[in-house]
């Protein structure tokens, strides 16, 4: 059972993903908040499985709320639900600590696949928020074949220690890699170099 907690700063909002949440009986909403603070204390007291997060709210709002969360509560994942698609939202949730990022036209079957995901430790994003994260103009031939490889093994979710046994490199070299890589496409985080992956890369495994 993954156990979530709803923060969004209007009630109609929080009672009726609540309910949208717990359709499948596999998700439990063991709380709901009206803004940032209230959803750090709760994390702190509860330690929630995935926090469902707006952005817009008093108080606190759900970037800085995004933070103290993952402070407070380090095991807990934070999936942002917003109308917010702009680039510099997307990115300084990213930057907090958000692992996922919704919108909130999405079809309830899409949001309860995405609290799945961001418990499982995948960085769902709705296909218009990964189209602002994209950068344009940079084809995969600005990369090296062991660059490309190593961006194919982020974009799988692996771990730097993990690319390095796969690759036979050290951890030191795999860093050294990817801070070329960011550089060359134009990117500043493992998830929009993952994103650009999956879509300039012909074959996303190595």
């Amino acid at each position: 059972m993954i156990r979530a907690l709803v923060v969004d700063d209007h009630a109609m909002v929080r009672e009726g993903l609540a309910v949208v949440l717990a359709a499948d009986g596999d998700i439990a909403v063991i709380g709901t908040a009206a803004n940032g603070e209230e959803a750090r204390d709760r994390a702190a007291a509860e330690r929630p499985d995935v926090v469902v997060m707006d952005l817009s709210m008093p108080v606190m709002d759900g970037i800085r709320a995004t933070r103290a969360v993952r402070e407070a509560s380090p095991d807990t994942r934070v999936l942002v639900l917003t109308s917010f698609a702009e680039r510099e939202s997307v990115q300084r949730a990213l930057e907090a600590g958000a692992t996922g990022y919704q919108l909130k036209d999405a079809e309830p079957d899409q949001l309860r696949a995405a609290v799945r995901a961001v418990h499982a430790g995948h960085a769902p994003l709705d296909p218009r928020v990964a189209a602002v994260l994209l950068p344009s103009g940079r084809g995969a031939d600005v990369l090296s074949e062991r660059e490309k490889d190593v961006l194919r093994l982020v974009a799988e979710g692996r771990a730097n220690k993990q690319i390095a046994t796969a690759l036979g490199i050290s951890e030191r070299t795999v860093k050294a890699h990817l801070g070329n890589i960011f550089k060359e496409i134009g990117v500043s985080d493992r998830t929009s170099a993952a994103l650009w992956a999956r879509d300039r890369l012909d074959d996303p495994r190595p």
